[in-house]
């Protein structure tokens, strides 16, 4: 990287050093690459250091920087979409499904999600756990949810805990015909066993999307995917909402 000296501007001069930064992440890194320390990166725009830290973590809360300790600064992958409006969609696990399945146990769900179901307060569901991944990195953990009632073959299977377990709990689902589904998002912190899995501190802000599907004219599965906040953004088109994550 050459110098680059910083225009006179009337914006705050860290807000114009990270729209230089972001045009110089277009133009001259590759996603996962490294950038200069911080010493050499002030040199070159001539700002003091906390400019630049100012700058750099604005980048990172966009999503555009990722800071991992014992490697440094890396520019993030690039943005992809996931759909959250009102466009027909399929059962999880379908074909072209990004999520990776980790596995599936029977568990109670949270009081939200069991009144969704329709389920008594102490009856247990199928818990599929999955995952997706971009570039290597985890960008969002997700929960399944299915009621024993709606896979009832799966009571004869013999298949142990595990990703064969979850594919077997995601493939009895497709059997059924989807009748249709909902979404909504909001905004949560991460609890420890998602931050853990998203690679977060416990706490850090997450977007929580809630989709409850509909089968024989009832709620037949409920997934509740958590996707961190600082990869993550919304738009809006002529189907509704799309959640753009990394």
């Amino acid at each position: 990287m050459g110098t680059t000296q910083l225009e006179t501007v009337p914006e705050p001069k860290y807000w114009h050093l990270k729209t230089v930064l972001s045009n110089a992440l277009d133009s001259e890194f590759a996603v996962g690459e490294i950038l200069p320390n911080e010493r050499d990166l002030a040199a070159r725009f001539g700002v003091a250091r906390a400019t630049l830290r100012q700058a750099l973590e604005q980048l990172e809360l966009e999503g555009r920087l990722q800071r991992r300790r014992g490697v440094g600064t890396t520019v993030a992958p690039p943005r992809v979409g996931v759909a959250v409006g009102e466009a027909p969609h399929a059962w999880p696990g379908s074909g072209g499904d990004a999520w990776q399945p980790v596995d599936s146990s029977l568990r109670r769900p949270p009081a939200a999600v069991a009144r969704l179901l329709g389920l008594p307060a102490d009856e247990e569901a199928h818990a599929v756990r999955r995952t997706r991944v971009t570039h290597g990195q985890p960008v969002a953990a997700e929960v399944l949810y299915v009621p024993v009632a709606t896979v009832p073959a799966l009571a004869a299977l013999d298949t142990p805990p595990g990703p064969a377990r979850a594919r077997a709990v995601l493939h009895e689902l497709q059997r059924l015909e989807l009748a249709g589904q909902d979404r909504s998002v909001e905004l949560g912190s991460a609890p420890a066993d998602d931050a853990k899995q998203l690679d977060r501190l416990p706490g850090a802000p997450v977007l929580v999307v809630t989709t409850r599907f509909v089968a024989d004219g009832r709620t037949a599965a409920v997934a509740v995917a958590t996707y961190r906040a600082d990869t993550c953004r919304l738009t809006f088109d002529d189907n509704g909402v799309e959640l753009l994550a990394s």
